[in-house]
C-alpha cells in the first residue's frame, strides 16, 4: 500500500504521523468545522466554492483560519501532487484549538487529509434509496461542523426500519439529510428545495445554477413532509454522489422516472460543469 500524506502541525507529513493534541477543543468538546471536496483526475473540483463555505463556517464559529484561500489552495495542490490519487476526497478540518481549560477557543489547528475514492458513475443510479424521516434540527445549520452526533446515533434505528438514509424535519418542514441536500420535482415539474435550516451544499448550488441557466422552474422555500410525499420525484445531492434518486420516504413510494426525468437531465448538466 502506497504511503498517504496529509497536512498537520503546519507541515506535510505521512498521515500516520499526524494527530490532534488531546487538549484540542475538537477532542474535548467536539468543536470544529470542516469542508470536503472531490478530486477528479487530480483536479480539485469547485475548490473556490468549498473554501468560501469553509471561511463562512469559520466566521460563524469564531475560528480564525491563519492561511489565506490562496495558501490553502497551494497546500491542497501540493498534497494532490505528492499523493497522486487521481480520484479522491480532500477533507479540510479546522479544529477548535488547544485550550488550557478545555473550553475556550484558542488558535485553531488546520488538518488536511486526502482519501481515495472510487470514480463516481457517469450515469445516475437507477435504483433509488429509501429515506426515513426524523424530527430534528441541527445547531447552527448553516455551518459544516464536525458534529454528526444524531446522524451516527440514529444509524441502528434507521437500519431496523429499512432506511438507507435519514431526512430531518422540524415544525413539519423538511431540511436536509445528514450528509446531503434534498430536492423534489413537483407534479407541475417545478424543482423545489428547502431554503432554510440546512447546510447549503456545493452540488445544491450547482443545481440551482444549472436550473437558472436552462430556464427550469425552480423554487427555494419551505417544504412540508406531507407535500414532499406527493412529489413526482425526490432526490438527494452531495459532492460524492452528485444526484441519488429516492424511491421511498417513510411509507410513501416514488416511481423512478428514468433517463427522461428532470433529475437525469440535471445530472448530465452537472457532469458538464465538472469538465
Amino acid at each position: 500500500m502506497k504511503p498517504i500524506y496529509c497536512f498537520a502541525q503546519n507541515q506535510i507529513s505521512l498521515i500516520e504521523n499526524a494527530g490532534v493534541p488531546v487538549g484540542d477543543l475538537l477532542v474535548q468538546r467536539g468543536y470544529g468545522i470542516f469542508d470536503y471536496l472531490r478530486v477528479a483526475n487530480n483536479k480539485p473540483l469547485f475548490i473556490e466554492a468549498h473554501l468560501d463555505r469553509l471561511f463562512n463556517s469559520a466566521k460563524i464559529m469564531r475560528l480564525t483560519i491563519t492561511q489565506s484561500k490562496e495558501e490553502l489552495k497551494k497546500i491542497v495542490g501540493e498534497l494532490i501532487e505528492k499523493n497522486n490519487i487521481p480520484f479522491s476526497g480532500i477533507r479540510l478540518i479546522i479544529a477548535g484549538g488547544d485550550a488550557p481549560d478545555g473550553y475556550t477557543i484558542t488558535a485553531p489547528h488546520l488538518i488536511i487529509i486526502q482519501q481515495p475514492l472510487e470514480a463516481p458513475p457517469t450515469q445516475m443510479a437507477t435504483k433509488g434509496i429509501h429515506l426515513v424521516s426524523h424530527f430534528y434540527q441541527r445547531q447552527l445549520a448553516e455551518v459544516k461542523t464536525t458534529d454528526y452526533l444524531m446522524a451516527v446515533y440514529l444509524q441502528p434505528w434507521m437500519k431496523s426500519v429499512g432506511g438507507d438514509d435519514i431526512l430531518y424535519y422540524n415544525n413539519d418542514s423538511v431540511s436536509e439529510c445528514p450528509r446531503s441536500n434534498i430536492f423534489m420535482i413537483s407534479q407541475d415539474n417545478t424543482i423545489v428545495t428547502p431554503a432554510n435550516n440546512m447546510l447549503k451544499g456545493i452540488t445544491r448550488k450547482n443545481i440551482i445554477t444549472v436550473a437558472e441557466a436552462h430556464h427550469l422552474k425552480l423554487e427555494q422555500r419551505d417544504i412540508s413532509l406531507s407535500e414532499m410525499k406527493k412529489a413526482k420525484e425526490v432526490f438527494i445531492t452531495s459532492s460524492t454522489k452528485r444526484i441519488t434518486p429516492v424511491s421511498g420516504l417513510d411509507d410513501q413510494k416514488f416511481s423512478l422516472e428514468g433517463s427522461n426525468s428532470i433529475s437525469a437531465q440535471i445530472f448530465g448538466h452537472l457532469l458538464a460543469l465538472e469538465n
